[in-house]
């Protein structure tokens, strides 16, 4: 199995599993509670066309927003995703940053919806 094909393997797998984990979590405390309503406030403003997906797998603002909880919200969302891509990272010998590129390239970008904006490579604001 080529690196890159174990890279891949490893980035859905851990997605998956913090995915199930965390959802685990959310029935079982308060506090992850917090995660799917910042996912719920992030999703709304994703349809509205003021937050997007970064070429970097971090999400971003593409209008700017004095909403304090959606930025919260994607602050929140961001840290997480941090977490995913070092540990990823980690384990493939390979920079955090790779990781959360890899990712957006073969999992967050074909996942977007038609409407939903996304960063190309050149950093523009794409509508999908």
């Amino acid at each position: 199995m080529s690196k890159l094909s174990m890279f891949k393997a490893v980035c859905t797998a851990t997605v998956l599993a913090v995915s199930s984990v965390g959802a685990t979590a959310m029935i079982a405390t308060p506090a992850m509670a917090d995660v799917a309503a910042s996912k719920a406030l992030v999703d709304t403003a994703k349809k509205q066309g003021i937050v997007g997906e970064k070429s970097n797998g971090y999400l971003g603002f593409v209008k700017a927003s004095s909403d304090t909880a959606l930025k919260a919200a994607v602050d929140e969302i961001n840290a997480g995703r941090q977490t995913v891509y070092t540990q990823a990272a980690a384990k493939n010998g390979v920079s955090a940053d790779a990781a959360g590129q890899a990712t957006f390239v073969n999992h967050i970008q074909p996942k977007l919806a038609a409407g939903e904006y996304y960063q190309d490579a050149s950093g523009n604001w794409v509508k999908k």
